[in-house]
């Protein structure tokens, strides 16, 4: 199985990786803020470094529930990692 590392020792594989989105251009969207501040509500989101987000992560756990993953790395970072 193979994992893409998304910041302070947080793996995710890659395979239950729905989306990889930028926090800057992402949170424009009033759909998409309501979407992170329900996921929020809900506890679905973790944020593994106390450094200010560039990007998230929905990912898909074992059982089939969505989380959402905050990361200091960008997304185009995260992508570059994922092609490679």
């Amino acid at each position: 199985m193979i994992y893409l590392n998304v910041g302070a020792g947080k793996s995710i594989p890659e395979r239950d990786i729905v989306g990889i989105f930028d926090m800057d251009t992402s949170t424009i969207s009033p759909i998409s803020r309501k979407y992170l501040s329900e996921a929020e509500r809900a506890k679905k989101t973790e944020s593994p470094s106390y450094e200010i987000p560039k990007s998230f992560i929905v990912y898909r756990t074992p059982d089939g529930e969505i989380k959402v993953c905050f990361s200091q790395f960008s997304s185009a970072s995260l992508l570059g990692r994922v092609e490679r």
